[in-house]
């Protein structure tokens, strides 16, 4: 008996709410401007000329105890706005008698895609609104977006429908290594301040070729995207001091295409910049490269008689695996800050010529775990042989230079070739704290030998003014102030601020004001 009135209840309770599902009687109270919204306006971040947005969402809450129907929600400007909505899960630009149940709510998301091409302007605040009701009664949420020109660069499209691709090299079997990617035409080769450049894929510098980039150029790679600078070509960057540390008017700024707020600090969203061997008379001057995979990937060409790079005023911080990676290449920075890294943040590879005097290299990766010290030097690197490929050190100088970070050891050498392997410090901080003494036997790391380390402080507290945001200024309750090598600083008697620092210099790339 208990077993038939279980069934007995279990079939009346399935079929009433069989029945309360297929009702269409309930009564819907037309809304009188009652309803609530999670927000007033909703702002959608600012977004390249005929580029999507990201989705955004607007609540819209029924705070009554009654239940009632939206006789309309839809796009002031209607189909003519450049907005697109989606209503509880539905598509469209206009709805009608919308149902929202007494204490509930529905989800409104909005996206836009908008050509400001028209309207002449190089920034256009596209506006409109989203109305709720009906005629004569109508409640509004307004929509903002700021929207951009820009100059956008991208592969060609090839007769068969396949995307121009770039050569890099051929494997073991002679088969050729391909990345999506596109020569830049000599119209293509000065950067300027008055449009954003959007690159897409990899824009390649040709031999015998200049890509130059004027102070205030902004440069935003898409993903997997960059710049290639081929055997005898070469990139100038020509930044300069800016006023507004804030808006930084004169620096050229090289960062994703994702304008939105949330993408400001995200890592990895693009490639890499390449300079390949062969490549000369590279120069970069108050450059900012942020949120790359590799921010800078410098080949060189063994020769060494001639700088691949140099570096100066510039900072590069975020990439999702190096900041900087030479790699058997003639580098030279000055007032250069190599920040948080997810792996090294610089690595001199397979030996090579590296100069950096007042460089700050400081690494405190939050977004994960990291098993790679701020500084690397070493002398190999491991072909798809699986052999070793080893390059002498020629010389690899660091004066006045701060090596810090989140790890006990954030300076590491691998010695593996038999040729020459030249390292100095002078009036360097380093963070190296052997607390097992796996170095102890290790004369790479004698720092009482002072033909490798003169003047260098091991262990004092940098104090930076915040790491989590790559701002490695120097406080008042710093260590290293006044520590610099003098005749070092009457070489860069400036730091990136064009604060004066040839009295009592500190280290780093940053004089404090005192």
């Amino acid at each position: 008996m208990k077993t038939w009135n279980n069934i007995f209840w279990t079939v009346a309770v399935l079929f009433l709410i069989a029945f309360a599902s297929c009702r269409e009687d309930f009564e819907f109270t037309p809304t009188t401007g009652t309803l609530e919204f999670s927000k007033d306006t909703v702002f959608l971040d600012t977004v390249f000329t005929n580029i999507g947005s990201s989705t955004y969402m607007l609540k819209v809450y029924n705070r009554s105890d009654t239940d009632i129907r939206i006789p309309q929600v839809g796009l002031r400007r209607g189909t003519e706005s450049s907005y697109r909505l989606n209503v509880d899960g539905v598509a469209g630009n206009s709805f009608e008698n919308v149902p929202l149940l007494a204490q509930d709510s529905l989800f409104v998301f909005i996206e836009t895609t908008f050509d400001v091409g028209p309207t002449g302007e190089n920034e256009f605040l596209n506006t409109d609104g989203i109305l709720f009701g009906e005629t004569g009664n109508y409640q509004e949420v307004a929509l903002v977006t700021l929207v951009r020109d820009a100059i956008f660069l991208y592969p060609r499209t090839e007769s068969d429908g396949s995307r121009e691709t770039l050569l890099l090299a051929l494997d073991e079997a002679g088969n050729e290594i391909r990345i999506e990617g596109f020569i830049l035409e000599d119209d293509e080769l000065q950067f300027t301040r008055e449009k954003p450049y959007v690159i897409y894929g990899y824009a390649a510098v040709a031999e015998g070729s200049t890509l130059s980039m004027e102070a205030g150029t902004r440069v935003h790679f898409h993903k997997d995207s960059g710049i290639l600078v081929g055997n005898g070509g070469s990139l100038q960057v020509q930044g300069s001091l800016s006023a507004d540390r804030e808006v930084l008017e004169n620096e050229v700024i090289f960062e994703g295409d994702r304008l939105e707020p949330d993408f400001s600090d995200t890592p990895g969203q693009w490639g890499t910049i390449w300079l390949t061997s062969g490549s000369i008379g590279n120069t970069m001057e108050y450059l900012t490269i942020k949120n790359a995979t590799v921010g800078l990937l410098v080949d060189g060409d063994g020769i060494l008689e001639t700088p691949t790079l140099t570096l100066s005023n510039t900072q590069i911080h975020n990439s999702s695996n190096r900041n900087l990676w030479a790699r058997n290449a003639k580098v030279e920075a000055v007032n250069t800050i190599f920040g948080n890294a997810g792996a090294v943040s610089l690595h001199c590879n397979l030996g090579g010529d590296y100069v950096f005097k007042h460089c700050t290299i400081a690494n405190y990766w939050r977004f994960a775990f990291r098993d790679s010290p701020t500084l690397l030097i070493d002398d190999a690197i491991a072909q798809s042989s699986g052999q070793l490929m080893t390059q002498d050190l020629d010389r690899a100088l660091f004066s006045n230079c701060i090596i810090d970070g989140s790890r006990n050891v954030e300076l590491l050498f691998s010695n593996l070739g038999e040729g020459s392997f030249n390292y100095q410090f002078l009036n360097c901080s380093i963070r190296f704290r052997d607390s097992r003494g796996d170095f102890a036997n290790n004369p790479l790391y004698d720092f009482e030998n002072q033909l490798l380390f003169q003047e260098v402080l091991l262990n004092p507290s940098t104090s930076f003014l915040d790491v989590a945001e790559n701002n490695f200024n120097l406080t008042l309750d710093s260590e290293i102030l006044d520590l610099g090598n003098l005749e070092t600083a009457l070489e860069i008697p400036l730091d990136i601020l064009g604060n004066d620092r040839t009295m009592a210099p500190d280290l780093g790339a940053f004089e404090l004001n005192q």
